[in-house]
């Protein structure tokens, strides 16, 4: 081998590891916002759930004979 081609060869070695150390950095972004939107959509689950608890709160107590405002009241804890 000449002078020149061990010369860029050893230019080479460096550009791999950025490239490697970029690829790993572009892999853990992606594993980090696969999470992150897991726990939203985990997020978004429990707030449908407590929508419907309320609702059936606020339908339960108009059937008492109360009004909307005082039945929606009433489930937000008020007396």
């Amino acid at each position: 081998m000449t002078e020149e081609n061990k010369a860029d060869k050893k230019k080479c070695s460096g550009k791999g590891k950025a490239m490697f150390v970029y690829g790993i950095l572009q892999l853990s972004s992606s594993v980090i916002s696969a999470v992150a939107l897991a726990a939203i959509a985990l997020s978004l689950c429990s707030v449908k759930q407590e929508s419907k608890v309320f609702n059936e709160c606020v339908e339960e107590v108009q059937a008492n004979g109360k009004s909307s405002s005082d039945a929606v009241r009433f489930c937000n804890g008020g007396k």
